[in-house]
Formats: C-alpha cells, structure tokens, sequence
C-alpha cells in the first residue's frame, strides 16, 4: 500500500470517528475546600450529583481538571473521590488531570510520588474515537524549581506526543488544570494563570501542531480567551465556586465541522446529549 493510500485511510477513520463525539469536562470538586479540610460533605453531594449526571447523558468520557482534592496528600479526600468515580457507568471512560492542591503549587518529587501512587499519572495521552487527548501537569509549567527535571522531561514528552497525535489523524485536545491565559495570552503574570515565558513556549509548541482547545479549570469560575486560533477554555467547578460562579460542568461536541461547547450550571443541565430535532414544516 502506498504513502498516500494509508494517509487517506487515516483521514477517512478519523472523519467516520468525530462523526458525532460528545464529553464532559468537570474541574475541581476539590473535597475539603467547603470546610477547609474538616469534612467533605458538601463536596461529596456537588460530585455524586455530577457523576449521576453522566451517567444520565451518556457522552464518550468525562475528564476532571484537576483540584481532585483540597489538601495533597489527605488520603480520606483520595478515597471519596475514588469511591464516587467509581460509580461511572463501565462505558463511559474517566480521565482525572492533576491540579495545584493535588500536587501541590511547587510539587516536589514527594507530592508527584503521593499523586502518582493515589491518582496514576500526572501527564498521559489518551485516543477515544477521533480524539486524541493530552493530559498536562500545569504545575510542571508554573513552577519547577525543586522538580526541574520533571519539568523538562514533561514539555519534550509533549512534542513527542504531539507528533505522534497529528500522525494519528484526528482531533488534538489539551486538558490541564491551570489555564495557559484566561482571556488574553499576553495578560500579567497571576496565580491563575501560567508565567508568560512559559506560556509563550508551550503556546507557540501547540500552534506548531494546529491545537486549537485547550481547556482548564483552577478559576472557580467560567472564562474564554484566543490565541489566534487557539481557544483557552476555562470551566467553573463541580465544587466552590468564587466571585460570581457557579458549580457545575462543561459540554463539548466534537465532529469533522468542528468543536462546540457549553458551561452548564447544575441547575440547567439538558435532557440530553441529542441536538433537538428540527420543527416540523408546516405544509404548504
């Protein structure tokens, strides 16, 4: 078979793959941070409720943004999570992404190792239908001082990724916890945000790879920026929202067209994942 035959051939399966893909991003059910770190039962409910949710619409996976937990290392807010998680439906995928108050806002090869050990990886990439997705640690990006090596291992594993995820035909999308920008990629250094030399580097590797949604959570509230054409897509919290927000989760429905894409607050979720059916002509 030629070059060009197996090229076509990845082209048309990723096409016949984002036919129609809808999933879920949730961000920071953070258990703990209601009570800071007495209990978690405010959490608990706000989570068994989002997980209900999904099951009740049935998309192809649901991703966490990160801030799983309130306090790194709280074996107790690990084992809620985990238990709750659990109660996804078999066929629904889950991929959890590792936020500050899991590992920490200078992680430390302790906090990487508690995570790695309680939660898996911390970066990973992953293939559902069309979509090829990366998971990044985006506290590798704020700040790696005392883990450098991680840092660095963590960007060239990304291009490697990269590379092979364009190779793969498809849809590239990048999840972290930490939004690169929340509305404009040249805005100040904050803390929610990512330093703007690092933030130039990875932006410009992504451009290089024509991604075009990135999205995060760690606001505790909802925001969209641009890079040209890269999206930054910022989602509010399955648990505490701040200044304004509002919990709840986000809806993303990915197809050859395009990707399309939803803040819902839990009180105004949809039936379902189905687009309404057209009103009827009336007849001439």
């Amino acid at each position: 078979m030629t070059l060009k035959a197996r090229l076509t051939i990845v082209a048309l399966a990723s096409a016949y793959a984002l036919a129609g893909q809808t999933f879920l991003q949730m961000s920071d059910p953070q258990f703990g941070m209601y009570s800071k770190n007495t209990n978690f039962t405010h959490e608990t409910a706000n989570f068994e409720f989002a997980i209900a949710t999904a099951n009740r619409l049935k998309p192809v996976f649901v991703v966490i943004t990160g801030d799983l937990i309130n306090q790194g290392g709280n074996a107790a807010q690990a084992a809620e999570y985990h238990r709750i998680a659990q109660k996804l439906a078999p066929g629904i995928k889950l991929f959890s992404v590792p936020g500050n108050h899991d590992v920490e806002n200078e992680p430390t090869k302790e906090s990487l190792a508690i995570y790695r050990k309680r939660f898996g990886p911390d970066y990973y990439s992953f293939r559902v239908g069309g979509i090829a997705g990366i998971v990044l640690n985006s506290n590798l990006e704020k700040d790696v001082h005392n883990v450098p090596e991680e840092g660095a291992k963590m960007e060239a594993w990304l291009r490697q990724e990269l590379e092979k995820a364009k190779s793969g035909g498809g849809r590239i999308i990048v999840f972290q916890h930490i939004p690169f920008f929340i509305s404009d990629p040249n805005e100040a250094d904050e803390y929610a945000n990512i330093p703007r030399k690092t933030r130039a580097r990875y932006l410009k590797l992504l451009h290089e790879y024509g991604v075009e949604w990135v999205f995060a959570g760690h606001y505790h509230r909802t925001a969209e920026g641009h890079d040209g054409t890269l999206q930054m897509i910022t989602t509010g919290p399955v648990g505490l929202p701040l200044e304004g927000g509002k919990s709840g989760m986000r809806i993303v429905r990915v197809t050859a067209e395009g990707v399309k894409q939803q803040y819902y607050d839990f009180g105004d979720l949809p039936e379902s994942l189905e687009p309404p059916a057209p009103a009827p002509t009336a007849a001439k």
